[in-house]
């Protein structure tokens, strides 16, 4: 009877521990090739993303990548203008950034005071926001004059939709294909991150209206 009641404890112990395993190589299967979360630090996607979104990211969506390396092992397809992309910064690839696809492999880019032209012809630029009536020169920086550049092979040329206040593409460059972990496409929860944690309307920071908002 012992032994019975033994084997049972033994049985029930692996079959919990095999569970544990089974999740774990669930969810980092999930995580690695089909969908993961990030959430919005900084103001340089506004209005479309705010500080205290939580986000999710199709990984997939672009192609089976070799974990790591970034390899395509199953091509899909590449990114797109106007896609919504999270990748590793070129500067320092610990770091995720999120920002906007603007140009492709090939594209030529140029910006005139705030105006962004590609391949000659304006930029159906429905997402960016321009909130400094102030236009730079490109002697001060190429904010709001930039280019012309040609986006090299296996490159992209990104900017935040915040145009006046985002670190992005027209400061540092470009971003490899590679370095691209997935396109944006879901908000899952949304607060406004300055109220206190352990304030007394905390719930009150929740912005229902942004939960469920698919990202374009």
């Amino acid at each position: 009877m012992a032994n019975l009641k033994k084997k049972k404890n033994k049985s029930g112990l692996r079959e919990n521990i095999e569970a544990v395993i089974i999740a774990i190589v669930l969810a980092f299967f999930i995580r690695t090739f089909i969908v993961q979360a990030f959430k919005i630090p900084s103001g340089s996607m506004l209005p479309t993303l705010q500080i205290g979104d939580h986000i999710l990211v199709n990984k997939f969506i672009y192609g089976v990548k070799v974990p790591f390396s970034g390899s395509v092992l199953i091509p899909v397809k590449d990114p797109q203008p106007n896609d919504i992309i999270v990748f590793k910064y070129p500067k320092d690839p610990k770091l995720d950034y999120i920002k906007r696809v603007i140009g492709v492999a090939g594209d030529t880019v140029v910006i005139r005071n705030k105006k962004v032209f590609i391949n000659g012809q304006p930029f159906e630029d429905k997402y960016g926001v321009y909130r400094d009536v102030n236009v730079l020169s490109a002697a001060i920086g190429p904010r709001d004059n930039f280019g012309p550049v040609t986006v090299p092979p296996g490159k992209l040329l990104v900017m935040g939709d915040n145009r006046d206040n985002s670190y992005d593409g027209r400061f540092w460059g470009f971003v490899d294909l590679k370095a691209v972990r997935g396109k944006a496409f879901f908000i899952y929860w949304s607060w406004d991150v300055q109220k206190p944690l352990l304030s007394l309307d905390r719930l009150s920071s929740i912005r229902w209206s942004r939960l469920g908002d698919v990202l374009h």
